[in-house]
């Protein structure tokens, strides 16, 4: 008998008919309940926060702040828990006009005036200085040296010369670093593109811990904590999400304690398994704002890969309503026409901004068949993809299930990068 899921795409989502015959298992993107006074958890997290002073204590006496937010890709609850931090901010004598609110863009593109109004809300973006981070502007950045392994070091001036270095994040599995959240906002969200191409090389696209729901074995993870230690990263603030988006947790204070406590929250509530290896799953870029792009959407197919069997399939669906991404991805998109001759094309020479994406794709693509269902980009650009690419949903699932034994076992991830899978 067919089944009806749905997708998380776009804006409102997707209801797809799958086939009879399969054996279906559908991980959902589990979470902990939304909290019922979410303000009063922030207030009491800001107040009694995980090893280190209150945030107001540590404001006292500071003539600055800088406060890195997540940018619009991502669904950060910025607006509720940013007005508690500036009111204990200014309360402890820090003027208005001394605290700087970051977009962490990383090398994505600047937000819009609009896009600003949505991250930080109405009444933040008229009354505070809200600015966009600019990886491509070098003079922008302090150099701070380099880490232990080499990487050099270079984080946007405005939030190194702060007195007092604030992050706003939430906590998620990330498909190199492990989790999201903390140093994350300092790195690459802070960096100049000469560290963020470093930190996404090979050197570290390649480990075997640099995936999701690696923390403590991830060496990306460890160099990205030394840099954001190196940029004298303070203080902060990251929530877990409900399924709803609403919040269901609060982790403030010490940077790595803080962000650790976190991790170990969002591990248990979000981990699914398998008993045995999928012969194919159908997962998404986790609608918007995650597959705006398809350079985002590709995020979508690294939990999947942990779950499909050697020689599987995989369908990525993904709305990508801005089409591709940066020029700089755009261009490697169409230049190179298989995973293995743009591999081979990157182990030498510089790193080029944004290859990491195409890269953790290929890896997947050496275990498994990728099908594309990604409407929004055009025509031309979806027959440049590594697999077949379809404008129609259900025809992308046709084509996925084609010639599948009957019974065959195959896992759906609604929220593609939402959720944390193993076998």
């Amino acid at each position: 008998m067919a089944e009806t899921v749905h997708l998380a795409f776009g804006r409102t989502g997707l209801d797809v008919t799958l086939p009879a015959g399969f054996d279906y298992r559908v991980l959902e993107a589990k979470s902990a309940a939304a909290l019922a006074n979410a303000d009063s958890e922030i207030a009491r997290s800001l107040d009694a926060p995980i090893g280190c002073p209150p945030l107001a204590e540590m404001a006292k006496g500071r003539a600055s702040a800088a406060i890195s937010v997540c940018d619009i890709t991502r669904p950060a609850p910025n607006r509720v828990v940013l007005p508690h931090v500036l009111h204990r901010l200014e309360a402890a004598g820090i003027p208005r006009d001394r605290i700087v609110i970051l977009i962490a863009t990383g090398l994505h593109r600047p937000a819009t005036p609009a896009e600003i109004r949505e991250i930080v809300g109405e009444d933040v973006a008229a009354r505070y200085r809200v600015e966009n981070h600019d990886a491509r502007d070098f003079a922008a950045h302090r150099s701070l040296g380099s880490t232990r392994a080499g990487t050099p070091i270079h984080i946007d001036e405005r939030f190194v010369s702060a007195e007092l270095r604030i992050t706003l994040g939430f906590i998620e599995p990330h498909l190199m670093a492990g989790f999201s959240g903390g140093r994350k906002l300092v790195v690459p969200g802070l960096a100049a593109q000469e560290t963020i191409k470093v930190i996404h090389s090979p050197k570290f696209m390649r480990e075997p811990m640099a995936v999701e729901g690696s923390i403590e074995s991830n060496p990306l993870h460890r160099e990205l904590v030394e840099i954001a230690g190196a940029a004298g990263h303070q203080f902060m603030v990251d929530v877990a999400l409900a399924r709803d988006r609403g919040i269901a947790a609060v982790f403030a204070g010490d940077p790595v304690a803080a962000h650790r406590r976190g991790v170990e929250f969002v591990s248990g509530a979000l981990l699914e398994t398998l008993d045995e290896p999928a012969d194919a799953v159908i997962t998404t870029g986790a609608g918007y704002p995650l597959d705006l792009t398809y350079y985002q959407t590709i995020k979508g197919i690294t939990a999947a890969s942990h779950v499909v069997r050697q020689g599987g399939r995989i369908l990525l669906v993904g709305a990508c309503e801005e089409g591709t991404g940066s020029p700089e991805f755009t261009r490697m998109l169409t230049e190179f026409r298989d995973p293995e001759s743009f591999l081979r094309s990157i182990d030498q020479g510089p790193v080029a901004v944004d290859q990491w994406q195409h890269e953790k794709l290929a890896l997947v693509m050496r275990k498994a068949r990728v099908l594309f269902c990604v409407p929004g980009l055009a025509e031309a650009v979806r027959n440049a993809l590594w697999g077949p690419a379809f404008e129609r949903v259900s025809e992308a699932v046709e084509a996925t299930l084609e010639g599948l034994r009957p019974g065959a076992r195959v896992a759906v991830i609604p929220e593609g990068p939402y959720v944390l899978a193993r076998v």
